[in-house]
C-alpha cells in the first residue's frame, strides 16, 4: 500500500493551544482503544550494527498498523553492506547514506529525505522496543502538528549473547519484552529520567524542555522537522541536543510518554565517557545553542547563532540617531547580538553629487560606519522571525539602551516565559507607531519577540476562526498571548531612553561633579587645618612627657645614691 495515499491530517480545524510546555490539557487516547490514521517512517541509522536484527524483530511486533508504518534503515558506510535479516516489518528497506558525509546526523537526514511518512520516528540500531512503543508516540501526533514525543529509554548492561531475533519477536508480540533484559542490576535509567519525572513528564519544564531531547527514541512530524531546518549534518556528536534546541525555537512542545518503552543494548557513550563527551560537545553547542548561557563565558566573542537579533529600521532618522541606538546595543553587557539595520540601501544612487547637500548623506554615513562590522547586517528587510536565534528586539532609531538593559529584559521574559514584551517609549498624536516602523503617531514602542512563540503561532494561525485573518498581526499576538503570554512595560523605567535624554545626562552629571568638587575642596582645606592642629598637639604632649620622665629619672637616681651612701656607713650632713 502506498503510504502517501494513507495520509490523514490530525487537525482539520483548531489545534490545541498549549501554554509553554504544559500539555496537560491534551488527553491522548488509551493504547489499543483508538483508530490510527497517520503514517510514520521509523528511521534507523546503522553502522556495522550486529544488534540491528533484534531491533527490526521488535519493530515487526508493533501494535501500530503495519500498513501505516515503514522502516528505513540507513547504512552509514558499513563493510560489508548491511542486509535485511529474516524478521522485519512488512515495509522495510535499506538505503545507503548519501555521499559526502558520515555519522548519525548525516544518516538520519538521509533517511528523513527519503521517508514517506507524515511522522519521523528516530530509533537507534542497538535497541529493542516494546510492543506499544510506536503506537504510544503516534497517538500524540494525531492531536497536534507541533509535538515532539520522547520515549522512556532504559540502558541494559548485560543480556544473553545467544538472544535471537525470533525470541525478541515472540517476547515483544506477547507484551513481555521486559523479561528479556530486566534481571536484577542489568537495567539502569538514563541521565534524563530524573528530570522528566521531576517535571511531570516535562509538563512543568517550561522553556528548558528541549534539553532532554534524545534522538534514540523520539518522533516528530516531518513538517516540524523541515520547519526546524532538519539535522545539522556538520555535527558528529550532540546532534540530538542541537536539534532539540531548534525544534524548541520552531515552537515544538516536548512530550515524554512513559508508555513508549524501549531498552538500549549497552551503555551509551555519555555513560561510558561522560567528561570526554562534555569536553567535545560543549564547544559545538556553545556556538549553536545560545540558550546555554553558561557555555558563552568569554564576553567579547561572536558566535554562529546570536542570542538576540536587534532590528533598527532607519526610516527618516538621522545618522546620529541610528548610531546611538546601534552602538548602544553593541556596547551592552549582552554581547552575543546581531544588529540588522534596515534601510533602502540599493536605492542610494551613485555618481557625482554634492557630498554635504546629498539627500542620502545619512544613509551613506550609516552604511560606511557599519559595512565592515561583523555584528551588523545592512539589509532591506528581515524574515518573519530571527530563527534559530531565540529572541528579536525591534527598536526605533533614536532610543538608547542602558548597558544592562537587554540582559535584564530577557531575564524578565524568561522568568514568566513571555512570548512578547512590549515597551511604551513615547506618546505622539494620531495612530499607533510600533517598533519605530512608522505611522501617523500614537505610541512609539519597542518590543522583545520570542522566536518559539512566533513560530508556534505561525503553526496555529491557519484556519483558527472564520473571522480571523491568518496574516493579521493582532491575530498572531493573540495566539502568542494564549501560548506564552505577553506583557507591557515602561521603556524609560527599564532604561531605554531617547537620545536627547541620554545627552542631557552627561551635563547633569557634570554639574553635580562641579558642585561636589567645590565641596571636596572646602573639606580638603578644613581637613588640612585640623591636621595641622593634630600635628602640633602631639609635639606639645611629647615635650611634656619627656620633661616629666626626666624629672622622675633624676629623682629616682638621687634616692639610689642615698641608699648606697648609708650602706657604706656614711651619715647625713649636719
Amino acid at each position: 500500500m502506498n503510504m502517501q495515499g494513507a495520509r490523514v491530517h490530525p487537525a482539520r480545524g483548531p489545534q490545541p493551544l498549549i501554554r509553554l510546555n504544559d500539555f496537560g490539557a491534551v488527553t491522548p487516547p488509551e493504547l489499543g482503544a483508538w483508530v490510527p490514521g497517520r503514517t510514520v517512517s521509523v528511521v534507523i541509522p546503522a553502522f556495522r550494527s550486529h544488534t540491528l536484527p533484534l531491533t527490526l524483530a521488535s519493530l515487526a511486533a508493533q501494535s501500530y498498523p503495519g500498513h501505516l508504518m515503514e522502516v528505513v534503515v540507513v547504512d552509514d558506510g558499513s563493510e560489508p553492506a548491511l542486509r535485511l535479516p529474516e524478521i522485519v516489518p512488512e515495509r522495510t528497506r535499506i538505503v545507503p547514506s548519501r555521499p559526502g558525509g558520515w555519522g548519525r546526523a548525516w544518516a538520519c537526514q538521509t533517511g528523513a529525505d527519503v521517508a514517506e511518512g507524515e511522522v519521523i520516528h528516530w530509533l537507534d540500531a542497538d535497541m529493542v522496543v516494546f510492543r506499544e512503543q510506536v503506537e504510544a508516540q503516534m497517538r500524540w501526533h494525531h492531536l497536534a502538528d507541533y509535538f515532539t514525543v520522547l520515549g522512556r529509554l532504559k540502558m541494559v548492561s548485560a543480556w544473553k549473547e545467544s538472544l535471537s531475533p525470533a525470541e525478541v519477536h515472540a517476547a515483544v508480540s506477547a507484551g513481555a519484552a521486559e523479561k528479556l533484559f530486566d534481571a536484577e542490576g542489568d537495567v539502569s535509567e538514563t541521565w534524563s529520567s530524573e528530570y522528566i519525572e521531576r517535571t511531570r513528564d516535562l509538563r512543568e519544564a517550561g522553556l528548558d524542555a528541549f534539553k532532554v531531547h534524545v534522538g534514540a527514541s523520539a518522533s516528530l512530524p516531518a513538517s516540524l522537522l523541515r520547519a526546524a531546518g532538519g539535522m545539522d549534518t556538520s555535527l558528529v556528536l550532540a546532534e540530538d541536543t542541537e536539534l532539540g534546541y531548534r525544534l524548541a525555537q520552531a515552537g515544538a512542545v516536548f512530550v515524554a510518554d512513559g508508555e513508549s518503552r524501549s531498552r538500549h543494548l549497552g551503555a551509551s557513550t555519555v555513560m561510558r565517557r561522560e567528561q570526554e563527551v562534555k569536553r567535545h560537545n560543549w564547544v559545538f553547542l556553545a556556538n549553536r545553542v545560545p540558550s546555554y548561557r553558561w557555555l558563552r563565558k568569554p564576553p567579547a566573542r561572536q558566535w554562529e547563532v546570536p542570542f538576540v537579533e536587534i532590528v533598527v529600521t532607519v526610516g527618516d532618522a538621522s545618522y546620529e540617531q541610528v548610531r546611538a541606538t546601534v552602538d548602544g546595543f553593541l556596547g551592552g553587557s549582552t554581547s552575543d547580538v546581531q544588529v540588522a539595520v534596515v534601510g533602502p540601501w540599493s536605492a542610494v544612487p551613485g555618481g557625482r553629487r554634492a557630498p554635504l547637500d546629498d539627500p542620502f548623506v545619512d544613509l551613506r554615513l550609516v552604511h560606511e560606519l557599519y559595512a565592515h562590522d561583523g555584528r551588523v547586517r545592512l539589509v532591506e528587510g528581515v524574515e518573519e522571525t530571527p530563527f534559530p536565534a531565540p529572541f528579536r528586539f525591534v527598536c526605533p532609531p533614536g532610543w538608547v539602551p542602558g548597558a544592562d538593559f537587554l540582559n535584564r529584559l530577557v531575564r524578565f521574559a524568561n522568568e514568566e516565559g513571555y512570548g512578547l514584551v512590549s515597551l511604551a517609549l513615547a506618546e505622539v498624536a494620531g495612530g499607533d507607531v510600533r517598533g519605530g516602523a512608522g505611522g501617523n503617531g500614537g505610541v512609539v514602542t519597542a518590543r522583545l519577540e520570542r522566536t518559539a512563540a512566533l513560530m508556534r503561532a505561525r503553526t496555529l494561525r491557519t484556519g483558527r476562526g472564520p473571522g480571523d485573518a491568518p496574516d493579521s498581526g493582532t491575530f498572531t499576538e493573540d495566539l502568542v498571548d494564549a501560548t506564552f503570554g505577553t506583557q507591557w512595560l515602561d521603556g524609560k523605567t527599564w532604561g531605554l531612553l531617547a537620545t536627547e535624554e541620554v545627552a542631557e545626562k552627561p551635563s547633569r552629571v557634570s554639574d553635580k561633579a562641579k558642585r561636589w568638587k567645590k565641596k571636596a575642596l572646602r573639606w580638603k582645606r578644613k581637613t588640612m587645618r585640623l591636621q595641622g592642629r593634630l600635628d602640633r598637639a602631639p609635639r606639645r604632649r611629647l615635650g611634656r612627657t619627656l620633661r616629666r620622665g626626666l624629672r622622675r629619672a633624676l629623682s629616682v637616681a638621687g634616692i639610689r645614691r642615698s641608699r648606697r651612701s648609708r650602706s657604706r656607713g656614711g651619715s647625713r650632713p649636719g
